[in-house]
């Protein structure tokens, strides 16, 4: 069967209409398994997925929650975003956080909502993004998702007055799920 390009333009509003079917299927199903305060708005569609494997380092420090006592405090973190189906690759690093895609991208964003993910592990995370820098695969992201895997929760070694200014760097797998709007 031979191909016109009037046969494409007679398919082509199906096409689309099909293409964006699939990405807002691709979209809900992305946020099934994610919890309700978690979840980004309808209007967004995934733009890039990238599993991450990173070091989060905490440092014994006082704090003021609960009165003047020591505690394990996230001082920075780095990972390595893998390729995910976009085939594009990055890092992340904090403070501040920032993004930055093998692409040339770079965003920074600011934390909405922490969420408990479970024992031992690094809680998952939505973050508000700033506008981009760089054109690529971050250029318009408006939401960021870290959904942890393994790892990243505070060190199990006590936290004391005599311990004030160690540190302990913790290893963690992440998801890193950024969305644009449709």
């Amino acid at each position: 069967m031979k191909i016109t390009s009037m046969h494409l333009r007679s398919h082509l509003p199906g096409l689309l209409l099909a293409g964006c079917l699939a990405a807002t299927v691709a979209s809900a199903a992305a946020q099934d398994k994610i919890p309700q305060i978690m979840q980004v708005p309808a209007d967004n569609a995934v733009a890039w997925q990238a599993p991450a494997e990173g070091v989060i380092t905490y440092e014994c420090r006082m704090t003021q929650t609960d009165g003047a006592r020591p505690a394990w405090v996230i001082a920075g973190a780095t990972a390595t975003l893998g390729a995910g189906q976009s085939g594009q690759t990055g890092t992340y690093k904090s403070p501040p956080e920032t993004w930055r895609a093998s692409d040339g991208s770079t965003l920074t964003g600011m934390e909405m909502v922490r969420a408990y993910s479970g024992p031992d592990r690094l809680h998952d995370q939505l973050v508000l993004a700033n506008p981009s820098s760089g054109v690529g695969v971050l250029t318009g992201v408006t939401y960021i998702q870290r959904i942890v895997k393994a790892g990243g929760g505070a060190p199990q070694a006590p936290c004391t007055a005599a311990s004030k200014g160690e540190r302990e760097p913790v290893k963690y797998q992440a998801d890193y799920v950024f969305w644009k709007p449709n």
